[in-house]
Order: structure tokens, then sequence, then C-alpha cells
């Protein structure tokens, strides 16, 4: 397999989760809180989820480096809401149960 193809492959294996929070503003527990719902709910088809200390109010979900969640744009999330988010980019398809009900 060549490089390109492995990378490729990587890319399309991968279902990485990242969650950037802001160590100043100690959102490290809700961080956590999420990482453990999105853990949970996803077990099997997460490969990777990352906690990323940072500082100036940052609360941020991204998925394969594509931001899904924004706390400065979209407040702070619902876990529910971050569920339908991951669970369309990694599990497209797949019921979430209750959470798939009306908003």
């Amino acid at each position: 397999m060549s490089d390109r193809q492995l990378s490729d492959r990587q890319q399309v294996d991968s279902r990485r989760v990242e969650i950037e929070y802001c160590t100043r503003c100690r959102w490290l527990p809700r961080a956590a809180w999420l990482a453990q719902e999105l853990l949970t709910t996803f077990e099997s088809e997460l490969t990777e989820l990352t906690l990323k200390p940072g500082t100036g109010g940052v609360f941020v979900v991204r998925v394969n480096d594509e931001v899904v969640w924004d706390r400065r744009e979209q407040g702070f999330p619902e876990p529910t809401a971050v569920k339908r988010l991951v669970r369309d980019r990694v599990a497209p398809g797949r019921s979430l149960g209750h959470s798939d009900g009306p908003e």
C-alpha cells in the first residue's frame, strides 16, 4: 500500500473528536462531562476523543478537525445537540433513540 493510500485509509477510518476548553474559565468539568456523554453514546464508532486545554473563553467541539460547535457563536451545547452533530459525521443513519426527537 502506498503512503497516499495509507493516508487516505487512515482518514476514512479516523473518527476523532476534540473538545477544546478554557482552563482559565475552569471549564474542564464541563468538557469532561461532554466527553463522557460522547464516549458512552459512540463507544464503538469513535477512534479517539481528546480534551485540549485552551484559553480565552474557548469551548469548541471538532470532529475530524471540522468545528461542529463553538461556544462563541452558539453558546454552551446541550449534549443532545452535540451527539446529533457527531452522529451525522461518524455514524450517519444511526438512531440516537429519544435524542432524535423533535427539538
